[in-house]
């Protein structure tokens, strides 16, 4: 964890769950870690701050406008920790979360800290799987923040379902995981990201239903882990965090040049979902209904930006490490070993997808494939899946000869 304790806000929020908070605030500090606690109007219903000021041995930020020896305390807090820990996230905060409120200490320091973000859900079953909130979560998580769970069990309503808090221990395990691996320091990691938009004329395009949120989660966790990340991203409405660098593109010749004149790359990691074909003539007006042709379209293929890359950059830079995606319908390990030995991959990611999963919010389930064999993951958050995969990047790179 480096030559100093990490420092960890832990922002606690109106549930039930509040109450683990303060064995989470106890495992925090057995492991080293110096735990400041803020908390909501909310949480204040549940926990007295009391409770964790004997215990953290710090005062609670409980006011957002509170002025104490003259320092704004949720300012300088956010400028000195190393990690925003929200456990229990409520449905209400994650939204004022995704919303950028900044209306308690919480919230305002998580607007406010450059620090990486975590947030464990701690709602009932119906608040989790309501649309709007899988929205928030995607958002957050978009932004580069790390979800813990929610696990399943025995609900504070006393039903049983999906949206109990993770157990303290795991969730201090994971935040404190966040303070390891730096095994991608010194490297370039290039990913490709989003779907292509392909157009046919000034209103219409050909795309696909990628969002990107696969690929920026990738980034964000590669950023985590130290590399100098840059992201090839297509068109989507998500971001990822500040410490990615972004070069943002519309159609497959535009992502294929914008990769292209980046320099010394170590790892490729190919997950956009690059339109196969590009309508042959784009229409510099609207095209009308009846008009002369509107009933054929002519296509040419596009440029294949991950065969490309792959070969251009292995003539020049031995070790190398290239992943692939297949995102299949059907086959998909074929189809996955199929891809690896045809586009020059190490690795080769492949998921199921279709109309209701794969692509957006949710979990995702994974397989590997190398050329030795292939690893299954999941279902999991797209942010387990980022680890996972480049825990397999840094895997297949210690066996590569770097030159």
């Amino acid at each position: 964890m480096g030559e100093r304790a990490p420092r960890i806000l832990l922002g606690v929020s109106g549930s039930i769950a509040a109450y683990k908070a303060v064995e989470l605030l106890r495992a925090l500090t057995k492991a080293g870690a110096e735990v400041q606690i803020a908390m909501t109007r909310g949480a204040r219903a549940f926990v007295q701050p009391l409770t964790f000021e004997a215990i953290s041995g710090r005062s609670v930020l409980s006011d957002v406008l509170a002025v104490e020896r003259g320092e704004i305390g949720h300012v300088e807090r956010a400028h000195e920790v190393d990690l925003l820990l929200v456990a229990p996230a409520s449905a209400n905060v994650i939204a004022r979360l995704a919303h950028g409120m900044a209306d308690d200490p919480v919230t305002a320091i998580a607007l406010s800290t450059e620090a990486p973000k975590a947030f464990a859900p701690a709602m009932e079953s119906g608040m989790w799987r309501n649309p709007a909130t899988t929205a928030n979560v995607a958002t957050l998580e978009a932004r580069g923040w790390t979800r813990i769970g929610p696990g399943s069990g025995a609900l504070a309503s006393g039903r049983s379902g999906v949206g109990r808090m993770e157990e303290p221990a795991v969730i201090a395990e994971r935040a404190l995981a966040l303070f390891g691996a730096r095994d991608l320091a010194g490297r370039r990691v290039v990913i490709t990201a989003g779907p292509t938009w392909e157009p046919l004329d000034p209103v219409r395009l050909l795309t696909n239903r990628s969002t990107g949120s696969m690929g920026i989660a990738i980034a964000n966790a590669a950023a985590r882990r130290g590399a100098d990340v840059q992201l090839v991203l297509g068109p989507t409405h998500l971001r990822p965090s500040a410490a990615v660098t972004v070069h943002s593109v519309e159609t497959a010749e535009q992502m294929l040049a914008a990769a292209s004149a980046i320099d010394d790359v170590d790892v490729l990691i190919a997950s956009a979902a690059v339109s196969d074909f590009r309508p042959r003539d784009a229409r510099a007006s609207k095209l009308k209904r009846g008009h002369a042709g509107a009933d054929v379209l002519e296509l040419d293929e596009n440029p294949d930006v991950l065969a490309t890359l792959s070969a251009r950059w292995r003539a020049t830079r031995p070790g190398l490490v290239v992943v692939g995606f297949a995102a299949e319908t059907e086959d998909l390990v074929d189809n996955a070993r199929e891809k690896l030995a045809k586009k020059g991959c190490d690795l080769v990611i492949g998921n199921v997808v279709g109309a209701d999963r794969g692509f957006g919010a949710g979990d995702t389930e994974v397989v590997a494939v190398r050329a030795d064999g292939e690893q299954s993951f999941g279902p999991a958050s797209k942010d387990a899946v980022a680890e996972f995969v480049l825990d397999q990047v840094v895997r297949v790179g210690e066996q590569t000869p770097r030159g």
